[in-house]
């Protein structure tokens, strides 16, 4: 397993809006580690996704530091930011954002030859990995033929196909039914330990999150470790 974590250090970030400032987050510090999948928890508003945008080199913060693999981002310029999201940064989204043209093999083809692998490879890959959540069969069928979780599986190993060292999850069930949900959570949880990644999913559903290995809340601008 390798020692890559994410860690983020008195991060701080503000919107202005119409002349007002709006602090969101006001001194965050956590950590997690290779190997771990910690949920992030808390009130709708209290800023989740921008911290994910954050941890994800989406966003910069006003203040802080980002730190991936031990490595501070803050002095990175665009083109650089780009390139370590393609390279070590998974994300999975509350809709699956799946293009409907193209098969769920082809869905996951697509950020491997965007990377430069070639398309039997990639296509070698993404058969690998629809096969460890179960969708061999599914291959060739587009979106529209998959059920909800179908789809989100796909979006999961998508995220996946070019072997990132951190996952990003914003909501990655919210749009599931209750058991529906639970079965994605199961796969991330695999996949994520099996594979030795770091993971930081954001949820409002408290009973998935109670299955991840930690559980940090979002309150106030400050990050603290939970339990619910």
């Amino acid at each position: 397993m390798s020692d890559f974590d994410l860690t983020l250090r008195d991060v701080v970030r503000t919107y202005v809006q119409g002349g007002n400032k709006l602090p969101v987050l006001r001194g965050v510090n956590f950590t997690v580690k290779a190997g771990e999948i910690a949920a992030l928890v808390g009130p709708s508003g209290a800023g989740k996704s921008t911290l994910l945008h954050l941890a994800g080199l989406l966003e910069k913060p006003d203040g802080g530091a980002v730190l991936l693999g031990g490595r501070d981002c803050g002095a990175m310029g665009d083109e650089e930011r780009t390139t370590t999201r393609r390279a070590i940064i998974g994300f999975v989204y509350q809709f699956h954002q799946l293009l409907p043209e193209f098969s769920a093999a082809e869905n996951v083809m697509l950020p491997q030859m965007i990377a430069n692998v070639g398309k039997r490879a990639a296509r070698a890959r993404a058969l690998e990995l629809l096969g460890q959540v179960g969708l061999t069969a599914r291959a060739d069928h587009r979106p529209a033929r998959l059920s909800g979780g179908e789809q989100q599986r796909v979006a999961i190993v998508r995220a996946l196909a070019n072997r990132p060292k951190l996952l990003l999850g914003d909501e990655p069930t919210g749009n599931l039914d209750h058991q529906t949900a639970g079965e994605v959570v199961g796969v991330l949880l695999d996949l994520v330990r099996r594979t030795g990644l770091a993971g930081l999913i954001a949820t409002h559903n408290l009973e998935l999150a109670r299955r991840m290995d930690r559980v940090l809340v979002l309150e106030d601008g400050k990050v603290v470790e939970g339990r619910v």
